[in-house]
């Protein structure tokens, strides 16, 4: 095949696979096997996504089809009701946040070898695999990357908002969030997940994140 035509097949793929993204719903989101007798209540709906955490941390998540691996940003709203207190959320436990909104990468090979099998325990620990966490907490600047304090030099934090109540609309861009945090170009977005914790301060999070939609 001349290059030219695999070139042009190639682009109208890509295209097709970003102009198919779009709304995320929560209503077919699962729990996290570590954290499933936590004392944290997500409650799903089709377009939102309401937490509550007791002292205690867990994650939902939710596995994207092929049809969404092409996406480079994304939108939200969120409000948080009642607050944790402002922690390091660089220090491994102590790094209590509100609500982290967390994006799950893998090469495209490696996401196309494995499809079908995953499960967000095996991306989290896949040594290709890389996550952008998106945070509402902590005690640092909007716009501050910061190291994962689990994930290693697989994870990077980025602050969206300090610990506070409120509500917010977000849109970031996902694709220039991941050369700054990873110094590369991102693979297929395999995942996406949401947590809230407050076990370290043994506080309350309530929160909600809404009208979530990938471009």
């Amino acid at each position: 095949m001349p290059n030219l035509l695999k070139t042009s097949l190639l682009a109208v793929a890509l295209c097709a696979q970003t102009a198919s993204a779009g709304p995320i719903g929560f209503g077919d989101w699962r729990q996290h096997w570590f954290a499933r007798f936590a004392d944290v209540d997500f409650t799903y709906a089709a377009n939102a996504l309401s937490v509550q955490a007791n002292g205690a941390v867990s994650i939902t998540y939710r596995l994207l089809d092929p049809q969404n691996w092409g996406a480079t940003s994304a939108r939200w709203s969120w409000s948080v009701d009642q607050s944790v207190p402002k922690t390091d959320l660089r220090q491994k436990g102590g790094d209590d946040r509100n609500l982290a909104l967390c994006f799950a990468f893998l090469p495209k090979a490696e996401a196309e070898r494995v499809k079908g099998g995953r499960n967000l325990r095996r991306l989290l620990k896949n040594p290709n695999g890389r996550v952008l966490v998106y945070v509402w907490g902590g005690d640092h600047g909007r716009g501050a990357v910061l190291a994962s304090p689990y994930l290693g030099a697989r994870g990077k934090t980025v602050v969206l908002r300090p610990s506070g109540t409120g509500g917010h609309a977000e849109r970031v861009d996902l694709a220039a969030d991941y050369r700054r945090a990873f110094g590369s170009e991102p693979g297929a977005l395999v995942a996406l997940a949401v947590s809230a914790d407050s076990d370290d301060t043994n506080t309350v999070a309530r929160g909600r994140i809404a009208d979530l939609e990938l471009k």
